[in-house]
């Protein structure tokens, strides 16, 4: 998977061959945000303009501009999954609410270490 990242927004870009462009699409933010371009560096300058434009239009309508998350994640797992996270959580001495939420933290700071870093 490719990513961009600019002003602290990140973008997941994808490759259409047909059209034969880039395209994009803002992540984390509850509105549809899309940027395309038919060469790289078309497509990192359409990404910090539909950033810009994105915190612009936010600022001019007093809108805040990522949305807020709840802290509530609701998701099903195969049986097996489910048996084997909680008898890893009970074993660490940890409800399961806990020891999910870091797990889930040490997967996505590895992701991001990995992937959102440049």
């Amino acid at each position: 998977m490719n990513t961009m990242t600019y002003n602290g927004y990140h973008a997941r870009i994808e490759f259409d061959a047909e059209d034969e462009l880039f395209f994009g699409k803002i992540a984390g933010i509850s509105d549809v945000v899309g940027f395309h371009g038919d060469s790289v560096a078309e497509l990192k300058k359409a990404f910090h303009e539909a950033v810009d434009d994105y915190l612009e239009t936010c600022k001019s309508i007093g809108k805040e501009p990522q949305r807020p998350y709840s802290g509530k994640m609701m998701f099903r797992v195969a049986p097996e999954v489910h048996r084997r996270a909680a008898l890893a959580a009970e074993l660490s001495g940890k409800s399961l609410n806990q020891w999910a939420e870091e797990a889930l933290e040490k997967a996505a700071a590895h992701f991001a270490k990995d992937r959102l870093s440049a």
